[in-house]
């Protein structure tokens, strides 16, 4: 049975910093591109940032480019998302996924498994 735990969620103000941790079990974690995904009241699910199996290829949304650091421990069966200089605009439910394989990592829809989200909200 596989299971994504989020943690690290929270208020924060903004311009603060939060780190998000994805704990997976029942996978053969190597074997799966990581995903992070958010969504906002109202809106659809959106694509945050995604890093494949060695760690060697992230992508990220434009929104989240130079702020968001994505990266993953292999050994630990865990991915992470440093969040800094945090907006009110990043308030949303975040998500971590697993998709078997490389590619299409900002795509919805090629996620395999899925989080129960954590709550990230950023104060003006």
């Amino acid at each position: 049975q596989v299971q994504l735990a989020e943690s690290g969620g929270g208020l924060v103000q903004a311009g603060g910093s939060l780190r998000l941790s994805c704990a997976a079990s029942g996978l053969t974690f190597s074997s799966y591109s990581m995903g992070w995904f958010r969504q906002a009241p109202g809106k659809e699910r959106e694509f945050v940032s995604g890093i494949n199996w060695s760690g060697g290829i992230t992508n990220y949304a434009d929104s989240v480019k130079g702020r968001f650091t994505i990266s993953r421990d292999n050994a630990k069966n865990t991915v992470y998302l440093q969040m800094n200089s945090l907006k009110p605009e990043d308030t949303a439910v975040y998500f971590c996924a697993a998709k078997y394989g490389s590619g299409w990592m900002d795509v919805v829809t090629r996620y395999n498994y899925w989080g129960q989200g954590t709550q990230v909200t950023v104060s003006s």
